[in-house]
């Protein structure tokens, strides 16, 4: 039923295996490399269709210098902090509230309830498209932060009920009992025993919440229109101009924007895996 480990296998397959591995790798980080590598080169090499040969010159800092220079990157980059960042805290909240009353509670209709949570999730954005470009212009929150961090709440809150209530909801149902049994009501039993026991859960949905909306494109593009409230994922289109392509910058300017998703995984690295594995052994 599982996969033997390769430690098993012959030598021949141990070798094979590790001579493949690294192939394999390179193979997948070859986009990447690619992107790093147009991003240090100067715009001779791509107008003279250098693009994936060594670069005639190493212009590293300058590219990435130039960035903030021929940019409102910093402006960029502040907006997407102030989408991000309260985008997963109601996200979350929202989901281990509502995650904590369909895993506790009994009461008629509740599982239809979670399958609505989930059927949002199978619903396509492209669809949606025009509807929430309409509500967002009729309501006053077209091209405002306020209008992407409300959009994004409420597109990401399904996924993280969904998340949460499958997390709770193995949790030892002894513990809430006896709670109650005690007198402890209700908030304090949520507060105070069920999210210390889900909180690696819920590191683990801050960084999945995060890496989505900060690397969100559609949104962006389609709720907003001036400079002042993009993210730095659609602020990026700004350095190539009408009838110029900057490749180089924007190649730049990509790297820097995946730059903070990356680090808060590797930062919350051990929350994350214990969170993902939660309740897999009992």
């Amino acid at each position: 039923m599982f996969p033997a480990p390769i430690e098993s296998k012959s030598i021949a397959r141990q070798r094979l295996y590790k001579i493949m591995v690294p192939l394999v790798l390179f193979v997948w980080l070859l986009p990447l490399i690619a992107v790093f590598m147009t991003s240090i080169r100067p715009v001779s090499d791509i107008n003279s269709g250098n693009v994936f040969g060594w670069p005639s010159q190493f212009q590293m800092l300058e590219n990435y210098m130039a960035v903030f220079q021929r940019s409102k990157a910093l402006l960029y980059f502040w907006n997407s902090i102030k989408i991000t960042v309260p985008t997963v805290i109601i996200s979350v909240s929202l989901a281990c509230l509502a995650g904590y009353a369909l895993s506790i509670y009994r009461f008629r209709g509740s599982l239809t309830l979670f399958f609505i949570f989930v059927a949002g999730n199978f619903v396509p954005f492209q669809i949606l498209m025009v509807p929430v470009r309409n509500l967002s212009v009729s309501a006053g929150l077209y091209d405002t932060v306020l209008g992407l961090v409300l959009f994004h709440a409420a597109f990401q809150t399904g996924f993280c009920t969904l998340f949460m209530r499958n997390f709770i909801k193995a949790l030892p149902f002894d513990l809430i009992e006896s709670a109650r049994i005690e007198g402890i009501g209700e908030f304090k039993i949520f507060w105070h025993i069920v999210l210390p026991l889900v909180r690696p859960a819920v590191a683990a949905l801050s960084v999945l919440v995060f890496t989505f909306v900060w690397n969100d494109f559609f949104w962006a593009t389609v709720l907003t229109q001036g400079e002042a409230s993009k993210p730095i994922t659609a602020g990026v289109r700004a350095l190539n101009g009408q009838f110029v392509s900057q490749w180089h910058l924007v190649s730049a300017a990509s790297l820097l924007a995946a730059v903070p998703p990356v680090a808060l995984f590797f930062l919350m690295q051990r929350h994350f895996i214990s969170g993902l594995t939660l309740g897999a052994v009992k």
